[in-house]
């Protein structure tokens, strides 16, 4: 009964070694403190590592941790690349877009400058045909003298006015009557200006 004993605890030893020297050979646990003696009396030389610390130890989860954050570091730097490249890009559309109201505004002022101009120039085109009508209608003496006290450019514009009237209605125009009765060099230089004034307003 005691050598079964003795038997099966030597066998428990025998296989307890080896798992120890197998574990240290695949590097689970560090025994080589503990079976330097036994590589030296079989006539091995131990294997010879570096000391670490228990901190030291390999750590898969730690290991999966790192490799996880170095992942988000990558990640965050691609993001923050992408949000200033997306910044750049916002500002550079704000600039087109304030660039596009400001010539937005640009053509309505020039629209309405133009449709200002416009009215302007129907509006005197319609006084002036009114008072061509007014001084057609008047005594040639009178309207004569009217037209004298104009200057140059509003009696020009009068006179061709009459002018396209008579021609409209097909009748004779007054025009060359007034210009008798005017002082000859007054009606020359209105009859010159007359002539180099293209037709219109």
């Amino acid at each position: 009964m005691i050598g079964r004993i003795i038997v099966l605890l030597l066998l428990i030893v025998i296989l307890a070694g080896g798992g120890i020297v197998w574990f240290d050979y695949l590097n689970v646990i560090d025994a080589k403190t503990v079976l330097a003696p036994l590589y030296r009396f079989i006539g091995r030389e131990g294997r010879s590592q570096s000391e670490t610390t228990p901190e030291e130890f390999l750590n898969l989860d730690a290991e999966r941790l790192a490799v996880r954050l170095e992942a988000l570091e990558l990640r965050n730097m691609e993001m923050d690349t992408r949000q200033r490249d997306m910044d750049a890009r916002y500002g550079e559309i704000e600039q087109m877009a304030q660039e596009l109201e400001e010539r937005q505004k640009a053509l309505d002022e020039r629209e309405n400058s133009l449709r200002a101009q416009a009215a302007d120039a129907e509006n005197k085109e319609r006084n002036v045909e009114q008072n061509a009508r007014y001084l057609n209608g008047m005594q040639p003496e009178l309207a004569v003298g009217i037209i004298t006290a104009m200057d140059d450019q509003d009696a020009v514009d009068v006179l061709r006015k009459t002018e396209e009237i008579a021609q409209a209605a097909g009748t004779a125009s007054i025009v060359s009557y007034w210009f008798s009765l005017m002082d000859p060099q007054r009606a020359a230089e209105l009859q010159r200006k007359m002539a180099g004034k293209p037709p219109g307003l």
